[in-house]
């Protein structure tokens, strides 16, 4: 059986822009998906410590150092910039098998 774990998290990291008027997603420093695992296009589940929203979008490349972490479409509506966030992706893997998820505390 399959079962679904943890496999890649940045953890409370502020949300540094919002755009409404862009298609749905989340920018995010490049530097931070490559330390992660997490790739573009990947589903990625994101925690707003903040307000307690939850959304599911998917993650896209920011210029590598530049820190982004930018809300998108309508992922906009439910952060504001300063917020701090988790942001995590899933993998399946067989129950008799493990995984180290690589967590990037920033």
């Amino acid at each position: 059986m399959l079962i679904t774990v943890l496999k890649s998290k940045i953890h409370r990291v502020p949300v540094t822009h919002t755009e409404l008027d862009y298609e749905g997603s989340c920018a995010i420093d490049l530097e931070y998906l490559e330390k992660t695992g997490i790739k573009p296009n990947e589903q990625i589940h994101i925690y707003n410590l903040n307000n307690g929203e939850r959304l599911i979008t998917y993650a896209f490349e920011a210029e590598r150092g530049s820190k982004i972490i930018s809300m998108n479409g309508a992922a906009a509506l439910k952060a504001s910039v300063g917020d701090l966030v988790i942001i995590a992706a899933y993998g399946l893997i067989e129950e008799n098998e493990t995984i180290n998820p690589k967590i990037l505390n920033v």
